[in-house]
């Protein structure tokens, strides 16, 4: 870690687990310690203003997100980024289980399941305006809740846990910060949507297919 200070001290009566969960969670995704890097406890407690109790509970919670890891006897470090052959095999995972999801979604829609999908499209209305972590952040849960929803409303309890323990989201989100890919994200996402309401499982499976092979190809050209 360098020597600058890159946290805020909490305010006394914020939730300390959950703000210091939050300030190390976005050193991370934003490259603010290093992919490898050891996490100094002392020093991020000293610059939050706690002590090291919270600190080693917020790392215990990233453990599970599979952001850090535990070295024995040694505390922490930050989680390599995913590799080539790493990206290939999620994504290829993500085409084995969404694309069929989209399309019983699609067969299975309700007003409810319309109203649902529309809502979850007007939280993220536009693109980030610039490289705030806090606007790509935004983006990125928006679009982990869309997919997560589709999964849902497919009503396979199975193919949901197995998408939730890739922390997919979280791990491309990581390779992506700082990179244009707003607008055709949430374009991507309107036409997913428009085939799910029109009960097009055939269409749904067709965009979530498209959306996910120009995301892996967006993604490893860069790597």
């Amino acid at each position: 870690m360098s020597s600058g200070r890159r946290l805020e001290a909490l305010p006394n009566r914020q939730v300390l687990a959950d703000g210091v969960y939050e300030q190390i969670r976005a050193l991370i995704m934003n490259d603010g310690i290093e992919p490898g890097a050891r996490v100094n406890i002392d020093e991020i407690a000293r610059e939050l203003g706690v002590s090291g109790t919270p600190v080693r509970e917020a790392l215990a919670r990233l453990e599970s997100e599979e952001l850090v890891s535990r070295l024995p006897l040694r505390g922490y470090r930050v989680t390599e980024l995913l590799n080539r052959k790493e990206v290939d095999d999620m994504y290829a995972l993500r085409l084995l289980l969404e694309p069929p999801s989209a399309a019983l979604a699609a067969a299975a829609m309700s007003d409810a399941s319309v109203a649902a999908l529309e809502a979850e499209l007007a939280t993220c209305p536009a693109a980030p305006v610039d490289d705030a972590y806090s606007d790509y952040k935004a983006l990125t849960a928006h679009d982990a809740r869309l997919h997560e929803l589709i999964l849902h409303l497919a009503g396979n309890v199975a193919v949901e846990q197995a998408f939730a323990r890739t922390h997919c989201h979280l791990h491309f989100f990581r390779l992506n910060y700082n990179q244009p890919f707003g607008e055709q994200t949430i374009a991507e996402h309107r036409t997913i949507v428009d085939a799910l309401v029109a009960g097009s499982a055939s269409g749904a499976r067709k965009a979530m297919t498209a959306h996910l092979e120009v995301a892996r190809d967006r993604l490893v050209s860069r790597l």
